[in-house]
């Protein structure tokens, strides 16, 4: 099956220079959609050479922690509105025509809970971007201008019992209790994954992970 998406995000490459592709990975929370997106440019990497695709998360537009508190949406962390659509939206376009030279995007750290300014770098080489992110076949605010940005939207799924697992141990992982993280998963990343399935008609293609 890798194989196979491989192959169709290899075909998304433009045959002609001055524009590269944009291939959007949608889906809840934890159902591996960054997992999936490093070995599609792994894979596409090693098809059209190395620096030929990158790869540019959503979780770098996280709205930062200080930002959370002022805006009181702390406890609200992953929701829509918790993130700089516009911020993203901008970079996507920048992304599909600035070819000439080297783009740097915002990573995410999850150790640290931050988003990271310029940690990543797409080279002027790349062909293919894979971003990914929970709303990118959201229909809110701001959202639907990710669509029109990218050549070709998939959506990532996983069974929930799957996914809450990975949540847990990622919510461990970063420092909270166990009580806090599940309560954590029951007010916000529940409500968040029941609207990105809600958006999951938007995609092309549903990608199903174990």
């Amino acid at each position: 099956m890798l194989s196979g998406l491989i192959e169709d995000a290899t075909a998304l490459t433009p045959g002609t220079a001055g524009r590269r592709a944009l291939l959007g990975l949608a889906g809840p929370p934890a159902a591996g959609k960054s997992t999936l997106a490093r070995r599609l440019v792994h894979g596409v990497e090693q098809r059209l050479g190395a620096g030929s695709a990158a790869y540019v998360p959503m979780d770098g537009f996280h709205l930062s922690n200080a930002q959370l508190d002022r805006l009181g949406l702390r406890g609200r962390k992953g929701a829509p509105e918790t993130f700089d659509v516009d911020g993203y939206v901008a970079l996507l376009g920048r992304l599909r025509t600035e070819t000439g030279r080297a783009v740097y995007a915002p990573d995410f750290d999850r150790r640290l809970d931050e988003p990271v300014a310029a940690g990543l770098v797409v080279p002027p080489t790349a062909r293919l971007v894979v971003t990914e992110g929970n709303y990118l076949a959201d229909d809110g605010d701001g959202w639907r201008a990710v669509r029109e940005l990218l050549d070709a939207l998939w959506f990532v799924e996983a069974p929930p019992e799957v996914r809450e697992e990975r949540l847990l141990r990622r919510h461990l992982r970063g420092g909270r209790s166990r009580d806090e993280a599940l309560e954590f998963i029951a007010a916000s990343e529940r409500p968040n994954a029941r609207r990105v399935e809600r958006a999951r008609a938007n995609c092309s293609r549903v990608v199903t992970r174990s």
